[in-house]
This record gives structure tokens, C-alpha cells and sequence, in this order.
């Protein structure tokens, strides 16, 4: 054997081993990489009509809130706004597990929506509340951590 073999040989040792680590991390689901959001593209067309929502949200004198209390996390809608008037969605969002994601449509009976804790697992969440008051939306984002 000459050292030209050698350095084939090594070579070829090299690359199965980078390989053999290639391969691992690509079927082993420790390891995926998903997507922030599935439909990626698709929301990226609806970003200005997000903007002009976050903005109209931003424009209100009375805010809305988002507390956290021992057995809920509690969403108050701005004061004033009829309760009857105001439609839309909540949307929470878990960075590190998309399976635990859900919507929670908003349906109220007073100034608040109580979402219980034993529905959201400890971690980070990003809460998306997109909400429509006399056909004007508004959008807020908060990050909660349980």
C-alpha cells in the first residue's frame, strides 16, 4: 500500500462519516426542522393588512390587555367597545412544539376572555388575538410564559 492509497482511504473514511451524521440527524425526529408557519408564502401576502390592523389596535386609547391570574390567562378588551360588537380569534402559538398550537374563537359574555392554564402547557406561548370591533380590525401580539 502506497500513501496515495492511504489518502484515498482516508478520504473515504472522512465522508462516510459525515455521512453516517447526515444521515442520523435527517431521519432522527429529535432533530426536525419545521417551518415557523406552515403556509409561509401565503401569510406573507397578508402582512400589510396585518400592519394596518396592529396599527389600528396601536391608534386606541384604551388598550387592550392581557393578565395572567392563577388559574387563567385573562384577555380585556378595550372599555367602552360593546361586548356584542366584537368577533374574532385567538390564536396561541407554541414555538417549540407546532402540535400543541390551537384558535380559540372569541365569544364574550363580559369585557374578558379566560383562557384556564390547564389548557397551555409550561413554556413560552405567542398569542395572537385578531379581533374586528364594527368592521374595524385590530391586532395584538403578546408572548406569555407559564
Amino acid at each position: 500500500m502506497n500513501w496515495g492509497t492511504g489518502i484515498v482511504i482516508a478520504f473515504a473514511l472522512f465522508m462516510a462519516f459525515i455521512l453516517f451524521f447526515v444521515f442520523r440527524v435527517q431521519s432522527d425526529s429529535k432533530y426536525d426542522n419545521e417551518l415557523v408557519v406552515e403556509d409561509y408564502y401565503k401569510q406573507e401576502r397578508v402582512l400589510q393588512a396585518q400592519l394596518d390592523k396592529e396599527q389600528n389596535a396601536a391608534a386606541l386609547q384604551h388598550k387592550l390587555t392581557v393578565e395572567e391570574t392563577p388559574e387563567a390567562v385573562k384577555i380585556i378588551f378595550p372599555e367602552g367597545f360593546d361586548i356584542n360588537n366584537i368577533q374574532g380569534k385567538v390564536s396561541l402559538y407554541r414555538p417549540s412544539d407546532s402540535k400543541l398550537d390551537f384558535e380559540i374563537p372569541i365569544s364574550l359574555s363580559a369585557p374578558y376572555l379566560l383562557i384556564p392554564k390547564k389548557d397551555l402547557a409550561g413554556g413560552r406561548w405567542d398569542m395572537t388575538i385578531d379581533w374586528q370591533y364594527n368592521g374595524k380590525g385590530y391586532l395584538s401580539k403578546e408572548m406569555l410564559t407559564l
